[in-house]
């Protein structure tokens, strides 16, 4: 093992290769599984060396989501609904490449990247949106529980959904024949998907639609105005 110096030939240990290994480490096995010390046995060090780069695990954690964030596409050339829909399909990608940052994206100390983006998101909806504040916050925060929602449930249903609904149906069969007759509509759609096939990740495009075509018409039932926002010059007051 050696210490955060630069062994002969060896990049020289810094906190952006501490984060990634990290990233890297939980990627392939999971948070609850990453360890300093296995974090120290990816990057070739002792395990204090790690603790000149991050404190602790928290703030391990908190570099970690940052860089997950740091990948999350949100354009500034183009129009509102389109930067919406571009930032929740780059968010739910990164959390298919990062899956133990679901649920974990909004907790702790944020840092530049995470910062960064939700400014870009709240700028998005005020500036470029036209947005009053109380109902850009209620799309902030209509998205985001869309697009974490979706991604636990991608991260924990089956990969072949219709394949496990048929599955259960026949454990339940086995178990009481007669109780398939007591949940028709369950049996049509282990029926259906079958005939049908299924993709869930088909469904995100539908859910979010539906929530940029109810954000669409709040904003034009709302009354016309200009909104001020952070960037908008204070008015001066007419000389007396």
């Amino acid at each position: 093992m050696q210490d955060s110096a630069a062994a002969p030939g060896r990049e020289r240990l810094n906190r952006a290769k501490v984060l990634r290994a990290a990233a890297e480490l939980a990627d392939e096995d999971g948070f609850d599984a990453l360890t300093m010390r296995r974090l120290a046995a990816r990057l070739g060090v002792v395990p204090m060396a790690l603790y000149k780069h991050v404190a602790d695990k928290h703030e391990l954690l908190d570099g970690m989501v940052d860089l997950v964030f740091a990948e999350v596409e949100m354009p500034v050339d183009v129009d509102w609904r389109t930067a919406l829909r571009t930032r929740a399909s780059s968010m739910r990608q990164a959390l298919l490449r990062h899956p133990w940052a679901v649920g974990r994206m909004e907790t702790g100390t944020p840092g530049p990247a995470n910062l960064s983006h939700h400014n870009a998101v709240m700028r998005c909806l005020r500036r470029d949106a036209g947005f009053p504040f109380p109902m850009a916050v209620h799309a902030y925060n209509l998205m985001d529980a869309y697009i974490y929602g979706f991604a636990l449930q991608e991260k924990t249903l089956a990969g072949d959904i219709p394949a496990e609904a048929a599955r259960r149906r026949k454990a339940v069969a086995d178990r009481q024949p007669s109780e398939i007759d007591d949940y028709p509509y369950l049996a049509e759609v282990v029926t259906e998907l079958a005939k049908r096939g299924f993709n869930f990740a088909d469904e995100f495009e539908f859910g979010l639609d539906l929530i940029l075509d109810g954000l669409s018409h709040m904003h034009q039932q709302a009354p016309t105005r200009t909104c001020r926002t952070p960037e908008t010059p204070p008015r001066r007051s007419s000389a007396r």
